[in-house]
């Protein structure tokens, strides 16, 4: 059984013909401008080295946004990134002592406390019927206190065999590009490639044709929830190991950055599909947009206003593609 999206997309193609992910093909095609445009405006920041400075920070946004996505997907939305992602930074911190097997274990404990914080959210979200934003912001609040408490409101180094292992660059490709591949293309098969996937992408169509055709959308968006909390924790786990001394507040940039990088991949806010691949080229996009930005001497107010900016464009730019699909 099919079942029908809560939107009418806009590429409605006839049998035989494979409908390529929403979005995919113009956000490679506003990357490669965006960077053809900084290459004219700001040259500095599409040097070889400015390029490879700027990849392991695009690499934990789209970890992040992944994790967004899926959220999405199930027409929510997950408030409880800054949250997340700050308890992970201070967790990997406080490794008992600078060994790596400390940290490895800090970083699984980090991981899992999220993945029950995320649990926990979905379950609210899918049983209890509460709205999503509610739950993640009560969520993020919990969060954000633990942090605080954890950390005693300060800010601690990063373990030096953890810097050592995430600034390293096998085969000339950093560590967190590396993961942020591997995660992309493992959900890439899992949402796209598996029967779960399909019934993911339904339940987030239309949760209750989904569940006429016999599928659970609770199950669905419990984990989805979970899954992005997380991603957000390895998002803070990679981003500990880049800063020497990261902030208990990291994670504060990546909320809205998240959900500008999700809309400019094409992903509809009102669930459904989405591609992560999508999601993963947008972060590159975004993080390009900032650090164009950083070159050309715009303060702070500025970049946050662009990647305001950026994610009304992308929300303009869904709801024209609805209404062109409407008329077709």
């Amino acid at each position: 059984m099919i079942v029908p999206s809560r939107e009418t997309s806009s590429s409605q193609i006839g049998p035989g013909r494979r409908q390529l992910p929403r979005g995919l093909s113009a956000i490679v095609i506003a990357t490669v401008a965006l960077f053809a445009v900084s290459a004219v405006v700001a040259p500095a920041s599409v040097s070889g080295n400015a390029i490879l400075s700027m990849l392991p920070f695009a690499a934990i946004l789209a970890i992040v946004s992944l994790g967004q996505t899926l959220v999405v997907q199930q027409g929510g939305i997950d408030l409880s990134v800054p949250g997340a992602f700050s308890l992970a930074v201070v967790l990997i911190t406080k490794a008992p002592t600078d060994n790596l097997t400390n940290v490895a274990v800090m970083a699984l404990l980090a991981v899992a406390v999220m993945f029950l914080a995320g649990f926990i959210s979905g379950v609210i979200v899918a049983y209890v019927r509460v709205a999503p934003i509610v739950v993640t912001l009560g969520m993020n609040a919990l969060l954000i206190g633990t942090t605080w408490a954890v950390s005693a409101g300060a800010a601690r180094p990063s373990p030096n065999s953890w810097y050592r292992v995430a600034t390293a660059d096998p085969l000339g490709i950093p560590v967190p590009v590396i993961i942020a591949v591997v995660l992309t293309v493992v959900l890439t098969v899992i949402t796209k490639m598996t029967p779960w996937g399909r019934r993911f992408e339904a339940v987030g169509a239309n949760p209750r044709m989904a569940a006429a055709a016999g599928i659970r959308p609770a199950t669905s968006m419990v984990m989805a929830y979970a899954a992005a909390t997380a991603l957000y924790a390895v998002g803070g786990i990679l981003l500990a190991g880049l800063i020497n001394t990261p902030s208990i507040r990291e994670g504060d940039s990546y909320l809205l950055a998240s959900v500008a990088v999700v809309v400019l991949g094409g992903t509809s806010l009102l669930g459904g599909k989405g591609s992560v691949i999508a999601t993963a080229i947008a972060a590159i996009f975004f993080t390009q947009v900032d650090r164009m930005a950083l070159t050309l001497g715009l303060g702070p107010g500025v970049q946050t206003l662009i990647q305001a900016l950026a994610l009304a464009l992308g929300v303009l730019a869904h709801r024209s593609r609805n209404r062109t699909g409407r008329r077709s």
